[in-house]
């Protein structure tokens, strides 16, 4: 196999999470994606849910050999935001979903993460979804295994405005110091933002598209966006709740699904108002080198047909 066609090996730090839930069904299927560990965080719900959901989705997906291992509980700082006023008390609430099949890792997240880089015979991409907290503790504790991360893509930040508060993104206002290592990290950088995510849409069409699927899976997913389009229209008047996180891993899989632009990318973490805001200069205002490759545009139609052929070959397979 070429070095073109190689499977990405990946690490995914989470926290299930309805979008996540999708993230990690497209990373089990996809052959050019190479799933090492599933790591959880505090986010969507508490560390506790997180780690749940993601055994119960892993049981659901069929990949129980997936080491999962529970991370942070909360913030750097010592906080625990919590979102699970958009994903419910669980995290993942909505349709029923089978008992963990395995149980997680007795290693740390951060340990399970430094046991994968180093013995991994090639770099590693480390793919967050959730609060950079694991991430940030990674760098922050084991230097000597940096080397061998070949980049950091997460789901986070906007170009535009917020939706925790008016002006920052779930994910960075929860821990804007971890994010802050990890920008400043040397490590390479890809933030998929609001601004991008919001292009993901999962429309009655793409909802209808998972229903009619012969399998628990498609159904499950279904149901899964069912929810979470309701929490979206409740709270920010959306008719169609983006679906945030998979914007990641396929990104890894069809490299031009996603337009970038290289720009200095920061995180606020001192501001009275603007507490975890991503700062984007998108027009070389502060004229400091770029240290970040932004998502800017997505092809939605390629990107939907991605997902939900991967969600209806790995219900097919089961």
């Amino acid at each position: 196999m070429s070095n073109d066609t190689a499977p990405i090996p990946i690490i995914l730090d989470c926290d299930p999470g309805h979008d996540d839930a999708i993230a990690i069904l497209l990373a089990v299927q996809s052959p050019r994606i190479d799933l090492l560990a599933v790591t959880t965080t505090f986010g969507n719900c508490s560390i506790d849910d997180a780690t749940r959901n993601a055994l119960r989705i892993l049981t659901l997906a069929g990949a129980t050999t997936t080491p999962v291992a529970r991370g942070a509980a909360g913030s750097l700082a010592g906080m625990s935001e919590l979102g699970n006023y958009v994903h419910g008390v669980s995290g993942l609430d909505g349709p029923e979903m089978p008992e963990p099949g395995f149980a997680p890792s007795e290693k740390s997240a951060v340990e399970l993460m430094q046991g994968v880089l180093e013995s991994s015979d090639h770099p590693v991409t480390i793919v967050a979804t959730g609060p950079t907290t694991n991430v940030a503790a990674l760098i922050q504790q084991h230097p000597e295994v940096v080397h061998k991360v070949a980049e950091i893509i997460f789901m986070g930040g906007s170009t535009e405005r917020g939706n925790h508060t008016p002006t920052a993104e779930f994910n960075t206002y929860a821990d804007p110091e971890a994010l802050d290592t990890v920008i400043n990290s040397g490590i390479p950088v890809r933030m998929v933002g609001l601004n991008l995510t919001h292009q993901a849409l999962a429309t009655p069409e793409i909802v209808a598209r998972m229903q009619a699927m012969p399998h628990p899976i498609g159904h499950i997913c279904g149901e899964w966006m069912g929810f979470f389009g309701s929490s979206y229209r409740a709270v920010w008047s959306f008719d169609s709740p983006p679906v945030h996180d998979p914007c990641t891993v396929a990104a890894l899989i069809e490299p031009d699904l996603i337009a970038w632009q290289e720009c200095f990318l920061a995180v606020e973490t001192k501001g009275e108002w603007t507490r975890g805001t991503t700062i984007v200069d998108l027009h070389n205002r502060y004229e400091r080198p770029p240290n970040a490759s932004v998502a800017m545009k997505l092809d939605t139609a390629r990107y939907w047909d991605l997902v939900l052929d991967a969600i209806d070959k790995l219900g097919q397979g089961r």
